[in-house]
């Protein structure tokens, strides 16, 4: 990707005094004591009615408008405004409000035993860390994004524009079908509902800003064979195994992931995928070799690319595999799509996050590594919302007590590395809504 400097555009007197007054209300305690009740409140996708009506009274509390939209009678999303004198821009602070697990007995698969502290269902506090699910990704975020419009509020500035902070059911990515939510779902009818603003800013992972980020592909393959049984020899005409060739087909997927990635990186998206999982028999009755077995992975989908050409590489993919194996009998299917979004990296709202973020590190911001991780933020763009992603250092070092290794840092937060970033987001709400809409744009 080309660096093109970012576009400065210094900061009047009177918005230096409202930054300065702001960024010194900025208190890591209150963000800390927000997240950890927060925390210790389980919402897993498809639950988070309970969390929603916590952050409903919080806004409230600070002084912002409210109002929810529910998904279903356990899902609620919650969305707080604050409207300026007028003349302004409206700029939505969002963050999904779900969690990846439920931490139900089936998920013990998934998750291991689970015995780490960033993986329990309710909060633990050691001096300036918060350990429980989701206390990085997403309850980090929710608390610098509130912590962020409190400061503004108590600082008493005579913002233009309006302030929205936005929290939403759906935002991991899963589709829990039983609740109706993933994918996305909850930010989709926030936007249908009001909420929809004129820029946005998230708030994830990688302390960088993106203007883009990947959608996902969700594909399942069916090997194929017979149901056998234990006890007849490994020659015996008339049986195949399904299991046996499926190895032959993870091998040959594992190869075609990596050449996919070079293929479809552009721009800062490095489209990674992984196989997730392999489904087939049953654990009550191992004597019976399964007729079938699955093989279902997740590839992100670069904002360039439509999942419906991701689809066709797969194809050919699979096809190369049947000619290559023609032992082998399988079939397979998309069951997932997300398409990925971008924002003009030259849109106002970017280039004041990158003005906000080189305020901070007192470096210019250049070009961020590669980025594969899929977010609402994509969401947000499809939908027309130019929107910034801004991210802080991640995993979090240093923890006191074990976490879970790979996506360990999703619930452990050392609250100080959330501060830099709600430094830089209250940079750009200063920058942003101070203005006419004139100057940005619009």
């Amino acid at each position: 990707m080309q660096f093109n400097p970012t576009k400065q555009m210094s900061f009047s007197a009177q918005q230096t005094e409202w930054y300065e007054k702001a960024k010194a209300n900025l208190s890591s305690k209150r963000l800390q004591k927000l997240l950890f009740e927060l925390t210790d409140i389980h919402s897993p996708t498809g639950s988070t009615r309970e969390a929603a009506d916590y952050m409903q009274r919080h806004m409230e509390l600070i002084g912002l408008r409210t109002k929810t939209h529910d998904n279903s009678a356990i899902s609620r999303s919650v969305m707080g405004e604050h409207r300026g004198t007028g003349g302004g821009a409206s700029l939505l602070l969002y963050a999904p409000i779900d969690t990846h697990l439920d931490r139900t007995k089936e998920e013990e698969i998934l998750a291991g035993p689970g015995q780490e502290a960033d993986l329990q269902p309710h909060a633990r506090q050691i001096e300036d860390w918060v350990f429980g699910l989701g206390a990085s990704n997403p309850k980090g975020m929710i608390a610098t994004h509130v912590e962020v419009a409190t400061a503004v509020l108590e600082t008493g500035i005579p913002l233009k524009g309006n302030l929205l902070v936005g929290m939403a059911d759906g935002g991991m990515p899963v589709d829990i079908k039983e609740r109706h939510s993933g994918m996305s779902n909850g930010v989709i009818n926030l936007l249908n509902r009001g909420m929809y603003p004129d820029f946005a800013i998230i708030m994830k992972p990688w302390n960088w800003v993106y203007h883009e980020e990947p959608g996902m592909a969700w594909f399942k393959i069916t090997v194929k064979g017979t149901m056998g049984y234990a006890g007849i020899p490994h020659d015996v005409p008339g049986f195949r195994s399904s299991v046996v060739p499926a190895a032959t087909v993870i091998q040959a997927l594992q190869a075609w992931l990596p050449e996919y990635t070079k293929r479809n990186t552009s721009g800062v998206i490095e489209p990674h995928g992984w196989i997730a999982g392999v489904r087939g028999g049953q654990i009550e009755r191992p004597a019976f070799p399964s007729a079938v077995t699955e093989i279902f992975f997740d590839v992100r989908v670069n904002p360039r690319t439509s999942p419906a050409d991701v689809k066709a590489q797969f194809a050919n993919f699979v096809e190369d595999v049947k000619t290559r194996h023609p032992e082998i009998t399988m079939d397979w299917e998309m069951y997932g799509s997300v398409p990925g979004g971008t924002t003009d990296p030259e849109n106002w709202i970017i280039q004041s996050a990158k003005r906000g973020w080189e305020h901070i590190e007192g470096r210019p911001h250049g070009v961020p590594d590669l980025l594969a991780g899929q977010t609402d933020g994509a969401a947000l763009r499809r939908y027309g919302v130019p929107t910034a992603r801004i991210g802080w250092p991640w995993p979090a070092q240093g923890a006191p007590v074990p976490v879970a290794e790979g996506l360990g840092g999703m619930g452990a937060t050392y609250v100080p590395d959330l501060m830099p970033c709600a430094e830089k987001i209250l940079y750009a709400v200063i920058d942003t809504l101070t203005r006419d809409r004139s100057e940005l744009g619009l």
